[in-house]
């Protein structure tokens, strides 16, 4: 689960009224209603009693609610570093290779042996 989806839960228990629980959070409704739908669906239980008159946390809801800012205000641990790569620096060869050409230098040729 997500701490975004879980963020948006708290709001939601907080608030009581999804419209404005997505107006605090700068969201729209209907991402405010699939988040909490992806809670529901991890706790396996209704969260929320939506009636016509108003909507409550149900008695699983308050639990959620509980676990979910515990949850919220653990801190948060940065991601492990990368591993390196294997292996060291690289070396340069020791062989006798020609040196390089240089742009408007005469080609390096061997010396002639002497007679």
């Amino acid at each position: 689960m997500k701490t975004s989806q879980l963020h948006h839960f708290v709001v939601a228990a907080e608030e009581l009224h999804f419209q404005r629980a997505a107006q605090r959070l700068d969201i729209s409704r209907q991402k405010l209603t699939s988040s909490i739908a992806a809670v529901e669906a991890e706790y396996g239980a209704n969260l929320f009693d939506r009636g016509a008159a108003e909507t409550r946390l149900t008695r699983a809801g308050e639990r959620a609610l509980e676990d979910a800012r515990a949850e919220l205000a653990k801190p948060s641990t940065p991601p492990p570093p990368p591993p390196r790569p294997a292996g060291g620096k690289a070396k340069a060869s020791k062989g006798k290779g020609r040196a390089p050409v240089v742009k408007g230098e005469p080609k390096p040729f061997p010396k002639r042996q002497g007679r």
